[in-house]
């Protein structure tokens, strides 16, 4: 039996193939109990986001091919289409592909924190499925802590690495706690979603969303329980802002140097962070002449995202040794366990032996037959069947001058 992590992620397929073979989160008990049902595997957990789909399993290459079947047919694909976007790992590579995955390393966007998530509610599906044996319990556990000391002992994810998150960044180094700040959305396309996305994660209490169209500002707003303004009201609502993130389609700037002076002064001064993530720019370069005004432009946090996205790819070095530390530790307690069951069939197959002779002995000593011979009898046919194997593989070995297996020998027989 192997372990296999068979997968197909953003690197290997596009994204019109990998929906076709994502699992909804309705469907994985039903999926997982197939799965293992007909193929006899005996540990599956699914793992499906919106840039891979990956199943670990334990079984045999034969059960790996039949799992690919599988897949295919449960998605209704064909099989020979899906094939050459699929990757497979076996043992030691595919528990380095899972921490590598839990730990961020294999995403999109070079350690992204949401994917520990994922992989952790695969894993608790997996196990209300019934699918999570002890071999893998292990695997999974051993996974969550590298992926902890990876998050915790290196700067993988310290760092912005998307000029929204990089906006969001700079703003709580400057006002330090969000809670209080006050911040003004001019947009309501995907960058400023992510922006209010990020804003929300850092406690960001209150939020105004304009856009052109006041319906889609509501319906944007409505997800962050913000409020929501024309682009006509911005005028008279900048005065309250202490942060500005706009990202429009306008042609025209929306932001001048005499809207942001005005606000400045009903402000009493008060310093105003003004993020513009336009092109072209929705705010008047000009706005950099205010002494209190506080502009950056997506030029400006660019080269924040470089300068981050190079300290992760330092980080991720030091991760991946972690990892291949993690694996190599998993793969000495799968070893460990394989020499548990040796010994214990061994111990097994030895207590059979003796219960035989020792019930044969007993029916003997029924029988009227002399102790002491039935005695002597006995601890020589135990002697000669504990032995028997042993000494036939002690022959074999024997015709080997190799120095290390007649140092085995030794150590196995204590001579």
């Amino acid at each position: 039996m192997a372990i296999f992590a068979l997968g197909i992620n953003h690197k290997t397929a596009p994204v019109a193939l990998r929906e076709q073979v994502a699992f909804a989160p309705e469907q994985l008990p039903e999926a997982l109990r197939e799965l293992t049902t007909l193929t006899s595997i005996s540990d599956a957990v699914i793992l499906s986001t919106c840039n891979r789909t990956e199943l670990y399993f334990n079984g045999t290459a034969t059960q790996a091919e039949q799992v690919i079947a599988w897949l295919a047919q449960f998605h209704a694909l064909d099989g020979t289409e899906l094939q050459p976007h699929l990757y497979l790992h076996q043992d030691n590579a595919a528990a380095e592909h899972l921490m590598q995955v839990a730990s961020g390393l294999d995403s999109l966007v070079l350690g992204e924190p949401q994917i520990l998530g994922q992989v952790k509610q695969a894993y608790n599906q997996a196990r209300s499925a019934g699918t999570v044996n002890p071999q893998f319990e292990r695997l999974f556990q051993k996974t969550f802590a590298v992926a902890k000391q990876v998050r915790t002992e290196t700067d993988i994810g310290a760092n912005a690495v998307s000029v929204a998150f990089a906006a969001v960044s700079l703003a709580k180094q400057i006002f330090g706690n969000l809670s209080k700040v006050k911040v003004l959305l001019i947009g309501a396309g995907e960058t400023i979603e992510l922006v209010a996305k990020h804003l929300q994660e850092q406690g960001t209490g209150c939020l105004v969303v304009a856009n052109r169209t006041y319906e889609r500002a509501v319906q944007l707003a409505q997800q962050f329980n913000a409020a929501a303004i024309t682009l006509a009201q911005v005028p008279s609502q900048l005065a309250e802002a202490d942060v500005v993130i706009s990202s429009t389609a306008s042609t025209l700037p929306i932001v001048g140097k005499g809207m942001v002076e005005q606000a400045l002064k009903q402000r009493k001064h008060k310093p105003m962070f003004l993020v513009d993530l336009a092109v072209p720019r929705d705010i008047e370069q000009q706005v950099t002449e205010l002494e209190d005004a506080y502009l950056y432009t997506v030029d400006d946090l660019q080269s924040i995202v470089e300068q981050n996205l190079n300290n992760r790819q330092q980080a991720a070095e030091q991760a991946r040794q972690m990892i291949s530390l993690g694996a190599a530790e998993f793969a000495q307690w799968l070893t460990l366990q394989g020499s548990v069951d040796w010994v214990r069939d061994y111990r097994q197959r030895c207590e059979l032996v003796r219960t035989d002779l020792l019930a044969k002995a007993v029916n003997q000593l029924n029988a009227g037959q002399d102790a002491e011979k039935v005695l002597s009898e006995l601890s020589t046919k135990l002697t000669n069947r504990l032995m028997h194997s042993p000494t036939k593989a002690i022959r074999q070995l024997g015709q080997d001058d190799e120095l290390n297996k007649q140092t085995l020998i030794n150590t196995l027989l204590d001579l």
